[in-house]
Order: C-alpha cells, then sequence, then structure tokens
C-alpha cells in the first residue's frame, strides 16, 4: 500500500507543502503559496497610516493557515494521492516567529480592540524591537550567574522568546495583560491542527516543541525554564510570564502531538485523525532531511539566514553559539545551533543597490580571483549572530575605490558569509566540538556554483549537497512520517527513516582548489582582524550609528 507523509515549511515570505513517498523520499507533489501580506515592516495591514518603526517585522497569522490550506490542497492535487493514504503530517516554522493568543487559540490582532497595536501582531524571528529588553535580560543573568547562560555562548538574542515578551510588556502592558497565551508560531499551528482552529482550541492540548524551547525560550530538559526568581528580578511584573501565560506539554519533534481535528482536515483537504508531528525549527528540519543522522557533520542551510548545525557526543559551552540542547535536533545528541542572519538577504540587498540580476552579478563575480580585486566585506547587515551575537553591529565594504564594479561587491559579501562561517566552525572545534564533514542544504546551495565553492575553499574542505532541493520540508515530513508510529510506517526509528527518505548526492561534490584556498586562508586573517575584540573599533563605530538613527 502506497503511503505519504506531508511536510509544512513556513519560511519568512511563504509555505511549502510536499507530499512525500515514505518508502524512498520521492516528493509526489508540492506547492508553495506566498503570504497575502509577506513581512509586515511598514504598516499595519489596512492602517497604512500608522507607519512601524524600522526594526519592526510582523505577520498575520491568517497567512499562515490559509497558506498552508492552499498549499496543502495544491500539493495533494499535484501528487494525485489519495488524502486516505497520508500516514503523517511534520510542521516546520521560522524561529522564533511568535505571537499573544486567548487560551482558545485565536490571536490578539484579529481582535477589533487590539488590531491597531503593533504589539498584538505575532513578531517574525527577524524582528529588532527588543534590543533594550535583550540587553537587560543578560545584564540581570550575567549579575546573578544563571547557569543557562552558559549554554548560549554567553548571551542572548533580541530574536528570541522572552525579550520579544518582556518587549510588549515595557510598550504595551495591556496587550501583555490580555494575553493569556504566549506561544511559537510553529507551536501555535500544530495546536490549531489538532485542538482547533481557534476559537475551538483547549489549552490543556497545547503541546510545545523542546526544539523551539531550548533553543530559543531557555529551556532545559534537566532544569526547565529560567526561575521565577529570575524572571521578577527582570521586570517585578514578569515574574510569572512561564507559570500563568505559558500553557502546554514540551514534546520533542517527532513525537506525536495529536492528531488531525474534523474542522482541521477540512482546512487542508485531508482526512481527520492524521497524526500530527511536534513542530521544529525550520532549518533543524534540514539536518534529518538532508540525510544526516549522526555525529561532527555541519549541515549548513542557506537561505534568507544561514543556520549551521551539528550534533555532538558531548556538551561543550561554546562563545556565541545560538544555544546547544539535549535532542535538541535528532534524538542521543547534543545539537549546536549557530548561524548568520544575512546570507541571502545580503546578496539581494546587494542585487538591489546595484540594478542587476543575481544571474548577472553571478557570471561577472566568477571571472574575479579570490579576494574580489582587493574588497573585503563584514557580512553583519542585519547584525552579527555567532559568535558575535550582537545585533547593533552593521555590514561593511573595506577596499572600495573609485574603479570598484558592482561584481566586486556582490563576489565580496558571498565571501564575506564564508568566511564568517569559517569563524564559526573554528569557534567550535577550539571549544572541542568535532566538525569533520559539510552537507549543505536549504535554497542557494542549488542556485549558487560560485558560491559554494567558495565555501569549499574557503574551509578547505569537501561540501556535499542534500540530494533535495526541499530538503527542510522533507525534514519535517520525514518527523511526521515518525509521528505515525512504526505500525504505520515500519520505521523503527528516525535513523531508520532517514535513511530511506533522506540522502547526500554523490554526483556533486565541491572540492577546494589549492590555489584559492591559499589566498582565502590569508584573507581570514584579515576578516578576523577586522572583526577582533568583538569588531573592535569599528564596531564601536556601527553600534554608535545604528544607535543615533534609531
Amino acid at each position: 500500500m502506497a503511503r505519504y507523509s506531508i511536510g509544512l515549511d513556513f519560511g519568512t515570505e511563504s509555505v511549502r507543502a510536499v507530499v512525500v513517498d515514505i518508502t524512498d523520499g520521492t516528493i509526489a507533489g508540492q506547492a508553495i503559496i506566498a503570504y497575502e501580506h509577506g513581512v509586515i515592516d511598514q504598516a499595519l495591514p489596512g492602517l497604512s497610516g500608522a507607519k512601524l518603526p524600522s526594526h519592526y517585522a510582523l505577520q498575520d497569522p491568517l497567512d499562515w493557515l490559509n497558506g498552508a490550506a492552499d498549499a496543502c490542497r495544491a500539493a495533494i492535487s499535484a501528487s494525485r494521492v489519495s488524502p486516505d493514504d497520508v500516514v503523517g503530517i511534520g510542521v516546520d516554522f521560522t524561529s522564533c516567529t511568535m505571537l499573544p493568543a486567548l487560551a482558545d487559540g485565536t490571536p490578539l490582532c484579529l481582535l477589533a480592540p487590539h488590531r491597531s497595536k503593533p504589539q498584538a501582531w505575532p513578531k517574525l524571528w527577524k524582528h529588532h524591537g527588543a534590543k533594550l529588553e535583550a540587553d537587560l535580560i543578560n545584564h540581570v543573568a550575567r549579575e546573578r550567574r544563571e547557569p543557562w547562560l552558559a549554554r548560549y555562548g554567553g548571551t542572548i538574542s533580541l530574536e528570541w522568546f522572552f525579550p520579544k515578551v518582556l518587549e510588549t510588556l515595557n510598550h504595551a502592558p495591556e496587550i501583555y495583560q490580555a494575553a493569556q497565551v504566549w506561544i511559537e508560531a510553529g507551536d501555535w499551528f500544530v495546536w490549531q491542527m489538532t485542538s482547533g482552529p481557534f476559537p475551538r482550541c483547549r489549552p490543556e492540548e497545547l503541546v510545545r516543541s523542546t526544539c523551539q524551547a531550548g533553543y530559543k525560550a531557555m529551556w532545559n530538559r534537566q532544569a526547565g525554564y529560567p526561575s521565577r526568581e529570575f524572571f521578577a528580578a527582570v521586570h517585578p511584573g514578569f515574574a510569572d510570564v512561564v507559570g500563568e501565560r505559558m500553557p502546554g506539554r514540551l514534546m520533542a519533534p517527532g513525537q506525536r502531538a495529536g492528531v488531525l481535528t474534523e474542522e482541521a482536515a477540512k482546512l487542508l483537504g485531508l482526512r481527520a485523525l492524521i497524526p500530527v508531528s511536534a513542530a521544529i525549527i525550520d532549518a533543524h528540519a534540514g539536518v534529518p532531511g538532508s540525510g544526516v543522522a549522526d555525529a561532527s557533520t555541519m549541515v549548513l542551510v542557506l537561505g534568507t539566514s544561514a543556520c549551521h548545525m551539528i550534533n555532538a557526543t558531548v556538551e561543550r559551552l561554546v562563545p556565541g553559539i545560538a544555544g546547544v540542547v539535549e535532542d535538541g535536533i535528532l534524538p542521543g545528541f547534543f545539537g549546536y545551533e549557530t548561524g548568520q542572519i544575512s546570507v541571502g538577504d545580503a546578496f539581494a540587498w546587494v542585487a538591489r543597490t546595484v540594478a542587476l540580476s543575481h544571474a548577472e552579478l553571478n557570471q561577472r563575480a566568477a571571472q574575479l580571483p579570490p579576494g574580489s580585486g582587493g574588497v573585503m566585506a563584514l557580512d553583519w547587515l542585519n547584525g552579527c549572530r555567532t559568535p558575535l551575537m550582537d545585533a547593533g553591529l552593521s555590514g561593511a565594504f573595506v577596499g572600495i575605490t573609485l574603479a570598484t564594479q558592482p561584481e566586486q561587491l556582490y563576489r565580496a559579501m558571498l565571501e564575506a558569509t564564508a568566511l564568517g562561517m569559517r569563524w564559526i566552525v573554528d569557534t567550535l572545534i577550539e571549544a572541542g566540538v568535532s566538525v569533520e564533514r559539510f552537507v549543505a542544504g536549504g535554497g542557494l546551495p542549488g542556485k549558487s556554483p560560485l558560491l559554494m565553492q567558495i565555501y569549499a575553499d574557503v574551509l578547505n574542505a569537501e561540501i556535499r549537497l542534500a540530494a533535495s532541493e526541499q530538503s527542510v520540508a522533507l525534514g519535517a515530513a520525514i518527523l511526521g512520517c515518525i509521528a505515525a508510529g512504526e505500525a504505520a510506517t515500519g520505521f523503527r526509528s528516525i535513523v531508520e527513516a532517514i535513511g530511506a527518505m533522506a540522502r547526500v548526492r554523490e554526483d556533486l561534490i565541491y572540492r577546494p582548489s589549492g590555489a584559492a584556498r591559499a589566498r582565502y586562508a590569508e584573507l581570514y586573517g584579515l576578516y578576523r582582524e577586522l572583526a577582533a575584540d568583538g569588531g573592535g573599533t569599528v564596531a564601536a563605530v556601527m553600534r554608535r550609528l545604528r544607535e543615533a538613527a534609531r
């Protein structure tokens, strides 16, 4: 009997649905639907007169539900698969994307009294309005010597869960008080599928992902969330944020969060009672989706931003990482997350600025030697995640002259992201985490052979590509398969499922070239000089400029 699993992959601008044959990982059908409102960063829908601050990035939760419904129906139609043959559903989501809701699952932004208030809307992962709140949380944690801080490299990011919640308490206390549930968007969507959709959801049926909680909300399997005393020290009104406003059970990705309700099944065009997996962060789904089920293999998920993840058998406290979480990516391992905030976004900015296409710029840049003819970039256009964890930084070009051409700027930015990634790898190795192999997935590897060759040269290592161009969505489908259980799939473990459904390409391997890797070794030294001491004088000026522009 044919059996299929569905992966729902929620990105920054769109949602993708894939229908996957569980016997070999073949994608039988897929569809992608752009969110109607995209990234809300100019004005709230229907309220064009009120401009949002430049560092805001919001979304509409109805875009997620409607987009998933359209994408799932279109993917099923394209696959010609019967809904009766779907055995499981997996969900991955950008993180930390989060929202305030009522206890019945209704997002506050959909209620008339709150619709005109930005803090009532879901905050996208790249919303940067919580800088002061993140600074305060870090300051209090260091003063109190909170032990959990070391698992995040000594600094938490303004992009994470609790800074964004505290931002609402500080700027819109009435919204904070109205919020009965603070929740990650991935968990909210799974809640809608297994208990709703709203306003039918019941808080006792809410499942929170250990992946999202562990990497973005300072949760630990042994210790739980930070203590009530810590939150009270941050803000007296924040003391009971976990106890009063974060109901739900914690489950790992691949565990069954519940089954599809009749109403949710009608929305997606599926049958009811299909098992649904607990959610996973989108980039993290790229690990199983890339065919990686072991330790010491770094998976590079390259898209708008970049997330570099690796499993290890040991826990090490590494400066600037986004977290080390037990069973955070795959069971039986300590999962390390690192990342770069601007990758595809940075390339797109250069292309827009010089008014040339990526194809044209790639063609021209490929003719340049390593080093872009004397131009070097700092790739911090949206801040630096690993290893500096500083959203106050910004990008820069060094070596520009009156003769500098657009392709030099473009290649310099490609090279900067590669040099930044090597810095991440070196940081892990220096802390005792083994990094031996590389597999790349996400949207960029298949689009830019030049980028992948630069990465291989800078890392002085071979890079293999995920066989599936939709490795993230495939990873979500694999987790849906695991949630369905052995009786439905025949798989006794996630390792078996990964082995059957995902793999790396053997026909295309990027290998370092001698001359280029030697030149990049020199350039890496210069990059590290620019970034020394947290960026030194350059970074200090960047921070002052950004603060002055707020």
